[in-house]
């Protein structure tokens, strides 16, 4: 007999009818009921806790003492809610069973499905039929999902499921075929997810691809995919090499508290024994650290070279490694970054990555300590430099301890009429190095043949043993030496009646070298004859005053856009530069005149060097914005030096102005042009011409597009050319070529591409042939000389790659060309393959390869 009544169920739980009385067989109907929390004793529930019940049908049988709710039953408990077709509770035996759709989300947001759930009145324990767990977690600022199914489970106490032959995957099923088999999924005779513990047991498991099992493994665990920090193991990591052989690292990760923890990880190596590896992590309120320890008693050091290119003498090798960032109020921070090794080989031989390593061209680790303040107008910032080569060509004692460098810069409104803004700028910098830093200008078509790399010619420099400006370039000075600098400035800008803008400016500079060379010691240390070495402190002074004057023509022609047509004339008025040439130059070494450095008022890019002498800088800009997105802009200009020493036709001891385009009255010309015909598509192109025949001197010019949705493509190339400027120590042109895309062959697989070309080296076999054709024809002996044109597109660089991404899985496979300079002077190839394979939740793996023939610059022995 079943009877649908306002009744109290007195075996568990209460039911409180919250609306009227229910119809039989109204199956549109609504119920509403709420279990009050008179659970049994042995259930102990939380005092607010209790069920509530939504359903079209409510009944109650009172002969078998149960009560259904059926047409999309809903029931709360706490915040956990049960969704089923049916759902029948036996107040006898405090048994929720669900059947049709079932579908149980828990207090964590993980969804478990299934066709039948037999449960307890909390919802807590239970049984499951063709059960589906599926869990959603934030992963990179992205939704995972991740999934668990099976014939039948056992929920107990709500903190642990037990599955019988389950599958694992975080792969989206697939929408158009859902019975085929995920990318990826773990097959388990036995799956156990304890929530209280935040861990996944996988017994007698099977990892498919595709459904194609790949890998057995009897029993292992792994985190919950909402868990970043857990005690256990992490993904190995494989090594494989000729100098240390085959072997793996086992990284195991201890949580000693939420706030900081330890990774231990010892690499085994069939040729080198074991390799330790330990880093430690903590965070606090205001910032965090971390440290890392690697270290190896290498069992074989013969496989590297002898010093002083390779680390075969030494039989333990190491490295420390720190960073920490600090912030001491919302104005203030600091931090350190520090890398400190053994020998310069050590981070590379054993492939231990550090962000502060430096790979292009030159290998070196910079290690710094900081501290910063920022204002609202104001910047302050004191750091630290110490400079670890990590190339077998480069002399230790020629690389620099670099500290203090302290800069100070502040912004504030100009007082009362005089308006505007002023501007302090100051700087403080000490070097000190053990041995000069030289550079010998090449030799004009005199060339050295080297056949060991494919009979390329290199060009012979200068011997420097002693200091002469005609053959020797300085890089850096040994000893110390310490210089503070100070600016003042103010400008302010006024438009008048006409819509000229003219911006009036002046600044003070002064500067102060204090140095203590090091003339004694060490090869190439000789540098008398620049003068302030004997002067110990030296003053210099730089006053100067100047005006901008813009006056910009706008026109709106409507669908045409708007037409900006900009004349741009600056004068500066200064004293002459002194001591050049008789002062250290270690900053301001790097001088580029384009159209970015015209206008400004040092062309210098550090402090060693001032601007002086009275200058104009002349030039104009038109710029056209259409309502359709195209853009467009040309910019053309030259500087003139009116009166008083022009500064970069005077160079110092680098050489630095020489060359740049600036030593004329009258500069090279120069000039830039961008035209975006849309956001996806921009061109540009930036040149120097010659003043008096318009040769070119520099050039470069680039496209980037982006062919999306029309193709799915992204591609970028780049060209460049820069003229010879042998008094910089650059004999002839260099010109080269760039490119890469990256083309997407689906949503999820892509390839990618960049290559490098070399457009010059050809010159050396030309000239070398030039040469020796003078020598032959001098001195008629042996055969002549055969001409070789060499490679005009040699290919320099490549790095080719595919790989697979989806919400799940990332796999990537690259190969890398890089072009290195060795210990002997001779360019070879670093060519390496990078596999990488990421499965969401489970980890990842990578294996990097080289695979060169013979390596000098790693320290690696050729003969193994």
């Amino acid at each position: 007999m079943r009877k649908v009544a306002d009744i109290t169920v007195q075996a568990g739980l209460a039911l409180l009818l919250l609306s009227g009385a229910i119809t039989a067989g109204a199956s549109q109907a609504l119920a509403q009921s709420a279990f009050e929390n008179k659970l049994a004793a042995a259930s102990k529930p939380k005092p607010n806790e209790r069920l509530l019940v939504e359903a079209a049908e409510l009944i109650y049988d009172n002969d078998h003492n149960t009560v259904t709710a059926r047409g999309n039953a809903e029931l709360h408990y706490g915040a956990r809610i049960l969704q089923a077709d049916r759902v029948r509770y036996d107040r006898g035996t405090s048994r929720v069973f669900a059947e049709g759709n079932v579908r149980l989300t828990d207090e964590t947001g993980s969804v478990v499905t299934g066709e039948r759930m037999e449960l307890t009145d909390d919802f807590k324990s239970g049984f499951i039929d063709s059960l589906r767990i599926q869990t959603t977690v934030q992963s990179k600022g992205q939704p995972l999902r991740t999934r668990i199914s099976a014939p039948r489970a056992e929920r107990i106490d709500g903190e642990q499921t037990s599955f019988d032959y389950a599958t694992y995957t975080a792969c989206e099923p697939c929408k158009d075929h859902p019975e085929r088999p995920p990318l990826w999924q773990i097959k388990a005779a036995k799956i156990i997810q304890n929530s209280e513990t935040h861990t996944i047991y996988y017994e007698d498991s099977t990892l498919e691809i595709g459904g194609i099992p790949i890998a057995y493994l009897p029993y292992f665990e792994s985190a919950d995919p909402s868990v970043k920090r857990k005690t256990g193991f992490l993904t190995p990591r494989f090594v494989t090499s000729t100098a240390l052989g085959t072997g793996a690292g086992i990284p195991y990760f201890i949580n000693l508290d939420p706030s900081y923890d330890l990774t231990i990880t010892p690499t085994f190596v069939s040729r080198q024994g074991v390799l330790g590896q330990a880093e430690y992590r903590q965070r606090f309120d205001n910032g965090q650290f971390s440290i890392r320890l690697s270290g190896i008693s290498q069992q074989t050091p013969s496989a590297f070279l002898p010093g002083p290119l390779g680390a075969a003498d030494r039989d333990f090798r190491g490295s420390v490694e720190s960073k920490g960032r600090f912030y001491i109020n919302d104005r203030w921070r600091m931090g350190w970054d520090v890398v400190g090794v053994t020998d310069k080989w050590f981070l590379d031989n054993y492939r231990i990555r550090n962000q502060n390593v430096t790979t292009d061209y030159f290998r070196e680790a910079v290690s710094t300590a900081y501290l910063i303040g920022q204002g609202d107008r104001s910047w302050f910032e004191a750091r630290g430099y110490y400079f670890k080569s990590l190339s077998s060509f480069d002399w230790q004692k020629e690389q620099p301890i670099v500290a203090p460098v302290i800069d100070y810069d502040k912004r504030i409104n100009g007082p009362g009429v005089l308006g505007g803004e002023l501007r302090l700028q100051t700087n403080l910098t000490s070097m000190t190095r053990d041995a000069t830093d030289f550079q010998g200008i090449p030799r004009t078509n005199a060339y050295v043949f080297s056949p060991s790399v494919g009979g390329v010619n290199y060009p012979l420099y200068e011997t420097c043993s002693t200091f002469t400006r005609s053959t020797c370039l300085v890089r850096g000075l040994a000893g110390t030496d310490t210089r503070l600098s100070a600016q003042a400035s103010w400008r302010r800008t006024f438009i008048d009646d006409y819509g000229m803008a003219w911006t009036p400016f002046t600044y003070l500079r002064a500067d102060t070298f204090f140095d203590s060379p090091s003339l004694t010691g060490y090869q190439n240390a000789n540098v008398s004859s620049i003068a302030s070495v004997n002067d110990g402190a030296v003053s210099r002074v730089m006053p100067a005053i100047g005006i901008d004057w813009r006056y910009p023509f706008v026109s709106d022609f409507g669908a045409l856009g708007v037409h900006t047509i900009e004349p741009i004339a600056q004068v500066i008025a200064r004293p002459s530069e002194t001591r050049i040439g008789r002062l250290p130059n270690e900053d301001a070494q790097s001088l580029v005149f384009d159209d970015t450095s015209l206008f400004e008022w040092d062309k210098f890019s550090g402090y060693d060097r001032v601007e002086g002498g009275i200058r104009a800088n002349v030039g104009g800009q038109y710029s056209v914005v259409t309502p359709s997105g195209w853009y467009a802009n040309l910019m053309a200009g030259e500087s003139i030096a009116i009166a008083g020493v022009n500064s970069f036709r005077r160079g110092d001891i680098a050489n630095v102005g020489l060359d740049s385009g600036l030593e004329n009255q009258y500069s090279d010309f120069v000039g830039r042009a961008q035209v975006s015909p849309n956001k996806n598509i921009s061109f540009i192109a930036r040149t120097r011409l010659a003043q008096n025949d318009f040769s070119l001197n520099r050039f470069e010019a680039g496209v980037i597009a982006r062919f999306a949705p029309f193709l799915p493509l992204d591609t970028s190339v780049f060209y460049s050319y820069n003229g010879a400027q042998p008094a910089l120590g650059f004999d002839h042109r260099r010109e080269g070529i760039t490119a890469s895309a990256t083309y997407h062959v689906t949503p999820n697989w892509f390839v990618s591409g960049s290559v490098l070309f070399d457009l010059t080296r050809y010159l050396d076999n030309r000239d070398f042939y030039n040469d020796a054709l003078t020598n032959y024809l001098a001195n008629p002996v042996g055969a002549p000389p055969v001409y070789s044109p060499g490679d005009r597109f040699f290919l320099t660089g490549l790095s080719v790659g595919a790989g697979y991404q989806d919400e799940c899985t990332t796999v990537s496979l690259n190969y890398i060309n890089s072009p290195i300079a060795t210990a002997l002077g001779t360019r070879e190839k670093n060519q390496t393959v990078l596999f990488r394979v990421e499965l969401k939740t489970l980890g990842e793996a990578d294996l990097k390869q080289n695979v060169n023939t013979i390596t000098t610059a790693d320290g690696i022995s050729a003969v193994r």
